[in-house]
């Protein structure tokens, strides 16, 4: 499938609460499809949401093997479909970046650890827990979700929000 154009900010679309997927059928899975492919495509990106490509509905892909941060600790390619965090715990400060963000970075308070449960592609239920840097990703990217940006959460936007040197 062909990756797909990343929406930037301020883009109304990013800001948009995302509709549960009620049926998996071959749209669905054109848009995981699509998801992974604009991810891999994108510069050092661990996740996409669909809203970042312009689809407001409740889907969502991470995978941070590849990545420093998350190469130790990781559950691999992350399809997730209606995903819910049902449980939280601790708490640490990253640096978080965003493809629909590209000129900034800022520090996010997140929790480390998650449980959450969702569907995956082929309709399977699916709970889990995800720790560190994996964890942090995931609540990234279902922000987006529910049209919320990092820049919604950086912890201070005169001492915690940087102007990228690249992307």
């Amino acid at each position: 499938m062909p990756v797909q154009p990343i929406l930037r900010y301020p883009h109304p679309m990013l800001k948009k609460l995302c509709n549960r997927v009620e049926k998996i059928d071959p749209g669905i899975h054109d848009l995981v499809q699509d998801l992974v492919d604009t991810m891999h495509e994108g510069p050092g990106s661990v996740g996409v949401a669909a809203p970042q490509i312009g689809v407001t509905l409740r889907v969502c892909v991470v995978d941070v093997s590849k990545n420093r941060h998350g190469k130790e600790n990781n559950h691999g390619l992350l399809c997730m479909i209606n995903p819910e965090i049902t449980s939280r715990s601790g708490s640490a400060t990253m640096r978080e970046g965003c493809m629909s963000v590209p000129d900034y970075t800022g520090d996010v308070d997140r929790a480390t650890d998650i449980s959450l449960q969702f569907t995956l592609p082929d309709g399977t239920f699916r709970e889990m827990t995800a720790s560190g840097f994996e964890a942090v990703a995931i609540q990234h990217e279902m922000d987006h979700l529910d049209g919320v940006l990092f820049l919604d959460r950086v912890i201070s936007i005169k001492t915690g929000l940087f102007r990228r040197k690249s992307y």
